[in-house]
């Protein structure tokens, strides 16, 4: 397998944070700050350290705030993607950004970070992606490690790299970890408007061409207040992540 690195991601930053209230009142949710830095910058790090390049960040709730955080960014290279006008969701924004994406490239979710040099997991990801077989690849963690999340799970993975959903089965091992490199003919046809991104992984699993690949660290998942101070705790037990 032979595959060109992609040089670069979506970051999707657009959501109004109704669960993170009140803090989301006056800020948008990617400018809240665990241990000292915000979540977009935790994000948009962890890329350039995997060498991405071109980073789109869609806006919508308080975009103003986000939008004068960005400018003050040089790596990696950082395009507006606008949701002022109407909210897409994850899978819509993905689509209005599309023309700025490439073939292939990487999702992250703004909310979510993990320790222990990010940036191999998004290196890991790519380098095993194999758009001859995948139509996604997606980063995963274990549900009952993880920091700040406290569902069901999402996946099952199988012993070739494909993924199963959790489907009816009441819990699965493996919850998404925010991160995804995926190809745009995936998205061929995809639904004008609002959608959620996990209709392509529904749509790439139908094809047999859904894998995963395990994180290796600790996933974080801040999607509530509480949580917060979950992550400050496990970025103080260690002293050697870069906080």
């Amino acid at each position: 397998m032979a595959t060109l690195l992609p040089t670069t991601a979506m970051v999707l930053a657009a959501g109004l944070g109704l669960r993170m209230r009140p803090l989301t009142l006056s800020m948008p949710k990617p400018l809240i700050e665990v241990a000292g830095r915000a979540l977009i910058d935790r994000v948009l790090d962890t890329l350039a350290e995997a060498g991405i390049e071109r980073a789109v960040v869609n806006v919508h709730h308080l975009a103003d705030q986000l939008i004068a955080h960005l400018e003050r960014r040089s790596r990696p290279t950082v395009i507006v993607s606008d949701e002022r006008d109407g909210l897409l969701d994850s899978g819509g924004g993905v689509v209005k950004a599309l023309p700025q994406l490439g073939d292939t490239f990487l999702v992250l979710n703004a909310d979510s970070f993990w320790l222990d040099r990010p940036g191999l997991n998004l290196k890991a990801l790519a380098a095993n992606f194999d758009p001859e077989a995948m139509d996604a690849r997606l980063l995963l963690a274990d549900r009952a490690a993880a920091i700040g999340f406290d569902g069901a799970g999402d996946f099952f993975l199988e012993p070739d790299g494909r993924l199963k959903r959790r489907g009816a089965a009441p819990t699965a091992p493996l919850v998404y970890a925010g991160g995804a490199v995926m190809t745009a003919t995936l998205f061929e046809g995809a639904p004008a408007g609002p959608f959620k991104l996990t209709r392509m992984f529904d749509r790439a699993q139908a094809a047999g061409r859904l894998h995963g690949q395990r994180l290796d660290g600790l996933w974080l998942h801040v999607g509530t207040p509480p949580a917060i101070a979950l992550a400050e705790a496990a970025i103080a037990a260690q002293p050697h992540a870069a906080s």
